[in-house]
Parts: C-alpha cells; structure tokens; sequence
C-alpha cells in the first residue's frame, strides 16, 4: 500500500468514508479501536488520539500520563463488510503506533519492540520474512434450554483436506479469505484441518510488520465471518480433548546482502532460546494441554521434513526457510516475531553449535532417542520460570511486558 499521511487522507476523502477505525493491540496481541471521523485525521497524524493507559493489558503506567495512538498510513484499508458489522456508509482501518504526550515511542508498544528488532537485523544487512499459517475450529451454538447457556458442537465431521459434501467449511473459508483480499492481505491456500470443524488458512511470506498485522486482523475477520454465519471460531490452543489443537506455525526466512545462507545459524540461535521464549509463542494454560499431545511438537529439535520436531526444513523450500512449530494463537505475533529475530541474530553472532537433526518421528520414538533432546516447558508455571531467568529475554523485552507474561495466569 506505502500511503503518505496527504496520500492516505486524500485516499479517505476520494471515497467519501464516513469513518475510520484506529487499531492498535495490547501486550497480549488484542486488538483495540478507536473509531473518528475523517474530519479528525489531521489531528490524529499530527497529535495523536488519547487513550487511558490503565485500562490497557500491559500499557499500565502512572495514571497522570495519557498515551497516544498516531495511525500508520501504510496500514491503510478498506474495513470489510464482516468488520464494519453493517456499519452506515465506508468505514476504513489503519493500523497505529503508540506515543508518550511528548513524541517518544512508547516501549510497550507490540508494534514498536516489533520495529525495533527489525531495525537492529537491517544494520547486518539482513531481511526477514514471516509467513503464519493460522488454524481454528468452527463450533455451531444451540441453546439446549433456558437455563443451560450452550453447548458447542463442531461443525462438521470432516478430516485432513476434505472435500464438500463432508467439509461444510468451504464457503466460510473462501468469504474470509476474500475479505482479507479486500484488506490487502494475501491468502496463499486454505483447506480443512485434521480435527472436526478445524480449518487453517496459509499466508504469503512478508515483512515482519506487515505479517503480524495481517496474522492480527485474521483473527478478527475469521470471527466476525463465523458470526455472520451463525458459528462460534475458537482459536484457542485445545477446544477439544484427545484431538488435535489449533496451531499457529510460522514460517521464517532471511535476505542476507552479502549472498551468504544464514539458515544453519539461524536454526541454532532459536534451538537455543527455544526453552526461554516458550511463554511468549504459547502464553496460556491450555497451551500446555496441546504441546507434546495429539501430534503437537514436545522436543527442541529439527530436521529435513520431519513434521514431530521443533524445527522443520520443507521439502519444497530448499535450505533457505524453516518452519517453527510450537507456537499457538494466543501468542502477540509482533512480539513473537521479534524475539524469533533476535534469536536468529544471537545464532550468527554467537553461532551455538547446530544439533544433529531428528530423523526418527518423536511422536513414537523410544525413551533412548528422547533422552538426548532437550523438552520444552510442560507447563505454563515452568515456561513462564524459563523467560523469567532468561538473561536474552530481559535484553529485548522491557519489564512491564515481561512481568504481563510471566505473572499471568490465564
């Protein structure tokens, strides 16, 4: 998009908008809005809108200081139909960085630790691309009785890749993925998910930034959508026990511009912080209900093609990107995707010695083989124990937003 603020202001006006949504996102990733008029934009690029700090998870401060959200032109997009909930003419949505009254970025900001880790991989000449790939369960809702709330059934009884009349889901898919289109969000591919009513819909590799963003609305797109449809998306990590959780796998890749594959380096440095940013990819209680189950990653390991390890290499990919199995949807992707960052600098820098790969399935390995790998945290308790001592998390992370995971007890 790459909008100038006289740009994204003439874009608002040329279409007649009637309102434009600000969004910015707490320290666990949810999404806030603040909705003006487009007559209030000037003040809001110029000035800021004023938010109270208190309220906000992770943003809590002295109450005599307000903060302020300034929108980022290059966010700017149309608001889907399935966001604007009906809304009475245009609505459009930037995306917004948060300030102190006196113009300093405010460091709790997901965006702004995000951009500063970007900054600090472009001083060695490297860029990085991120491409989540995010999965959900559709449940109906029936009311059972007036007393008894609901009862969550899944919508459908459809595996792996299947296809209409078994997979109810398609049309619920495609209307998400044409509302991201609409967003400027680029779907690679979506299909059915192994569990009943789950779905998983792939995007392009981007810029750190713009894939967090995109990784952000999904959310949002995908819920409002099920709603329209009468269902209920649930993109927590174990709606359903003794079968397969919802997963949120990140695809990674750096441009180094020295020509040189990084790749080995970069695979070493996230193995070895992989026990210590545990509770910033999987940050709840039920996160540790799906690592180690029902075919969800429980060892610090890689490989070739190995779906059961840490790390794998696609076959498709050559040796140039990498996919991170172990995170879920509860993780705040702008601060995931920085510390992958800086767990990718620490590998070239420091270049810790890369593990000999799994080529066995640890999913039904024996205890010998296991015994020479190191287990990621089993419980929230221990991963939040993890980053708490980490020495490598308190360099990148300030401590309010430190203290908001590993105090936690969702």
């Amino acid at each position: 998009m790459n909008y100038t603020k006289e740009e994204a202001i003439e874009k608002i006006r040329s279409i007649d908008a009637e309102f434009v949504c600000l969004t910015f996102y707490d320290v666990y990733g949810k999404q806030k809005n603040i909705t003006i008029m487009p007559e209030e934009l000037e003040r809001a690029f110029d000035s800021g809108i004023s938010l109270d700090a208190a309220l906000v998870d992770g943003y809590r401060m002295d109450a005599k200081i307000d903060l302020l959200v300034k929108p980022d032109p290059n966010t700017l997009c149309e608001l889907p139909q399935s966001l604007a909930d009906n809304a009475i003419g245009q609505v459009m949505r930037m995306n917004c960085n948060v300030f102190y009254p006196d113009g300093r970025p405010f460091e709790n900001d997901p965006r702004y630790i995000l951009k500063l880790a970007v900054e600090e991989a472009e001083k060695r000449g490297l860029q990085f691309n991120f491409g989540p790939a995010m999965e959900f369960y559709l449940f109906e809702t029936r009311s059972e009785n007036k007393f008894d709330n609901s009862i969550r059934q899944p919508y459908d009884n459809a595996g792996y890749m299947a296809s209409a009349p078994e997979d109810r889901c398609e049309a619920v898919r495609r209307e998400i993925c044409l509302d991201l289109r609409k967003m400027g969000i680029r779907p690679e591919c979506a299909y059915h998910e192994e569990g009943p009513g789950q779905n998983k819909i792939k995007f392009h590799f981007n810029t750190p930034m713009e894939a967090a963003d995109a990784a952000t609305a999904y959310k949002a797109v995908v819920r409002s959508v099920a709603a329209r449809y009468g269902l209920e998306a649930d993109f927590s990590p174990k709606p359903l026990e003794r079968i397969a959780g919802n997963s949120m796998h990140v695809n990674m890749s750096v441009i180094s511009k020295d020509g040189m594959d990084r790749t080995p380096d970069i695979i070493a440095g996230v193995l070895a912080k992989a026990q210590e940013i545990t509770v910033f990819l999987n940050p709840t209680k039920k996160s540790y209900k799906r690592l180690g189950h029902d075919n969800a990653v429980k060892y610090v390991s890689w490989s070739d093609a190995n779906r059961s390890t840490l790390i794998r290499i696609p076959a498709y990919g050559g040796y140039t990107r990498f996919e991170l199995r172990s995170p879920d949807n509860g993780t705040n992707p702008y601060i995931a995707f920085a510390l992958l960052i800086y767990a990718a600098l620490y590998g070239i820098d420091e270049k810790p010695t890369l593990q000999k790969a799994s080529e066995e399935d640890l999913f039904e390995a024996d205890s010998k083989a296991l015994s020479r790998l190191k287990p990621l945290p089993a419980s929230l308790a221990e991963a939040q124990s993890k980053a708490k001592n980490s020495l490598f998390v308190r360099e990148h992370l300030p401590m309010k937003v430190i203290d908001a995971y590993v105090k936690s007890d969702k």
